[in-house]
């Protein structure tokens, strides 16, 4: 399974064409998995004018296919190019439930097929219709969408995916049926912060995003900051995967392959962030052009620029280029027209900085127009920005410098802001992080002699509780807490999702009165954590040992019997990854046996603010939601599992995190 099944060259939009290295592991693992997340089967049909030269093409549809053993029609692409209506009659007339394409090949669809050749047109067979290889435009979705309605297109056949070679085609996907999620961030707090902050309801300056999907099942994927930390959500950064479907690395070629791996994780070379679990995509790291203190996606304005007349749609590139003598980074637009006449010409240069500056707030520096087919692209219709800007600084395109001399100074100085906030924000992680630790041990050296040395049980829990209040407030994470029902104060059990090493001190800063805390049995070891927590009334599991368990599970009961309100996080661990993991049975066993409520109490942020295998702090808020309690209806086997599930629907309602029941986690032993 390790062998060498192929080896794919990626595409080489930012650089050089690299072999993939792709096991038959990886193949087979990223197939079963996206496969899954489909619910692919031998009844689907497959419609494909994708080359087999392209990973969408090759990996997943042609083997895709043969793996699940569906049908597959696959058309040549200069077919498809020649006339993309045959796309949609391959559709309608095999009834196709999957296909796929990339974001130009829909805008081509929009432009190209006249209401003529589509007379009785049916496309209503098809239930996923994948849209990636390339960034995916909100606006081609809402135009093909309505263009096609009148076909028998339905808005959540319109799945936008993203991936790359070295995972061997897919990495994330969305729920399926969803549709496309779109997120609108303030463009200002994007640009100079990185922070994807929602744009209220009809604010300028918004910039419309695609949710690109959450990571395959047993993959992983984060982003980080440029010092390789995690960042929380809604903070954009490098995106990082890991999991089956990866790639060793390139083919006889070590200093790229150093180059791909942060440790166990390898590097995208895309910035995002995460929000709700889907990750979204705003750029590639090498497309970057910081002016004037802002980060600036070349995307948006390729596409804006596009749309006007007298320039090629999908024929713009926006790169940055460096000013010899400032040493700083112009902004460069470069489009093809088959313009001729100067006057005309020169009215399309300033409407394609009147463009710039209405949706950037920012002028280019240069507009170049240049003759069709002058702009570099991959074999799979990307745009070679970086062979485009190598034409350009070596005066392949005929270049005239258009700046003004007056703006050498501000673009020198622009270059300034971004490394005094890089250090800034540096120093201000740092300085936080001393600060949350500082408070945590000074509370901690008061408060766990205290409860030692307290007689009363009652009198412990209030201390603890005050304290975690007063922790969370002086690290400026406020709680926030929002209720269907009070929390249950006589016998009961509570169950919480788990995400971080904070999650037992939210509970009890927000749950009055005595608990008991279902705890690993490896705490009870530990010299500061052991004494603490059997003061606090903890009863300890083994989670590895089957004949211990027993014994700790009859524990568990005679504690409940005894009127002990029980805390359980039936995850039983949790990780770096956000999602919701499945509930194990123990606590919903114990509810059913002596017919206790359960009350589903819902976290959110702690996972953002101290992950799994992190000690670094970042500051967010706390939201706790504590549902009304969930009688169970009988106390057999098949009502623990009625409970068990009921529960954990509510908790996934209202996690904000994506479903990740088809996740195991190992514990080690």
């Amino acid at each position: 399974s390790d062998a060498t099944a192929l080896i794919q060259y990626t595409s080489g939009s930012t650089g050089d064409p690299k072999g993939v290295v792709l096991s038959h592991a990886n193949l087979l693992a990223n197939i079963r998995t996206m496969g899954g997340v489909l619910k692919a089967s031998s009844a689907d049909r497959v419609v494909s004018w994708l080359p087999l030269y392209h990973d969408m093409g090759l990996i997943g549809c042609w083997l895709g296919s043969l793996y699940y053993g569906a049908s597959a029609l696959i058309m040549s692409p200069l077919s498809f190019l020649a006339d993309p209506a045959r796309w949609f009659w391959a559709i309608d007339t095999h009834k196709a439930t999957i296909s796929a394409a990339p974001n130009f090949a829909y805008e081509l669809c929009l432009k190209a097929i006249d209401g003529a050749k589509i007379n009785g047109l049916d496309l209503s067979s098809l239930r996923a219709i994948m849209n990636g290889a390339e960034p995916v435009s909100p606006t081609s979705l809402a135009r093909f969408a309505q263009r096609f309605a009148p076909y028998g297109f339905r808005p959540e056949m319109m799945t936008p995916v993203y991936g790359l070679a070295e995972n061997a085609v897919g990495l994330a996907f969305p729920p399926p049926g969803r549709g496309p999620l779109i997120d609108r961030v303030d463009r200002k707090a994007l640009d100079r912060d990185g922070i994807a902050r929602i744009a209220d309801p009809g604010v300028e300056g918004v910039i419309s995003l695609v949710a690109c999907g959450r990571p395959l099942p047993h993959h992983e994927i984060r982003v980080v900051d440029d010092a390789s930390r995690e960042l929380p959500e809604r903070r954009e950064g490098r995106i990082q995967f890991r999991g089956p479907s990866a790639t060793r690395g390139y083919f006889q070629n070590p200093e790229k392959t150093a180059a791909l791996f942060d440790g166990d994780w390898l590097e995208t070379g895309d910035r995002g962030y995460i929000a709700g679990g889907d990750i979204f995509i705003t750029g590639r790291i090498k497309d970057l052009i910081k002016r004037a203190g802002r980060n600036i996606y070349p995307q948006e304005l390729e596409e804006a620029v596009g749309a006007l007349d007298g320039t090629r749609k999908g024929c713009v590139a926006a790169f940055p280029a460096i000013d010899a003598r400032a040493g700083t980074e112009r902004l460069i637009v470069l489009a093809e027209t088959r313009l001729i006449d100067d006057t005309r010409r020169e009215s399309l240069r300033k409407r394609i900085s009147e463009t710039s500056q209405s949706l950037l707030d920012l002028a280019p520096d240069e507009v170049v127009l240049v003759p069709p087919h002058t702009i570099p692209k991959t074999s799979s219709g990307k745009i070679r920005r970086s062979t485009a800007r190598v034409m350009f600084e070596t005066g392949q395109l005929r270049t005239k410098g258009t700046s003004p001399q007056w703006q050498l100074v501000r673009i020198a100085l622009s270059g300034v802001a971004p490394r005094l906030r890089r250090l800034s924000a540096n120093f201000a992680i740092s300085a936080y992080n001393a600060c949350a630790w500082s408070m945590l041990a000074l509370i901690g050296a008061f408060v766990w002699p205290c409860v030692l040395l307290t007689p009363k049980r009652i009198w412990r829990h209030q201390l603890v509780g005050t304290a975690a209040r007063l922790f969370f407030r002086l690290i400026g994470c406020p709680l926030t807490i929002t209720r269907d029902a009070a929390v249950p104060q006589e016998s009961a059990i509570l169950i919480a999702n788990h995400s971080s090493y904070l999650d037992s001190a939210v509970l009890v800063a927000v749950c009055p009165g005595e608990l008991s805390f279902i705890a690993k049995e490896e705490l009870a070891h530990q010299r500061v954590a052991g004494p603490f927590l059997r003061r606090l009334g903890a009863i300890f599991v083994r989670r590895t040992d089957p004949a211990g368990g027993v014994a700790d599970a009859r524990a568990a009961l005679q504690s409940a019997r005894a009127g002990v309100r029980l805390v359980w996080f039936p995850e039983g661990t949790f990780s770096r990854m956000p999602g919701l993991l499945g509930f194990h049975i123990g606590a919903f066993s114990t509810a059913a046996q002596l017919r206790l409520p359960v009350a589903p109490i819902t976290i959110r942020g702690t996972r953002s603010i101290l992950r799994s295998n992190s000690w670094l702090f970042r500051r967010g808020p706390i939201a706790v939601h504590i549902g009304a309690p969930i009688e169970p209806k009988g106390d057999d086997f098949q009502a623990a599992v009625a409970l068990r599930d009921a529960a954990r629907q509510k908790i996934l309602e209202r996690c904000g995190e994506p479903d990740l029941g088809h996740e195991r986690v190992m514990v080690a032993g």
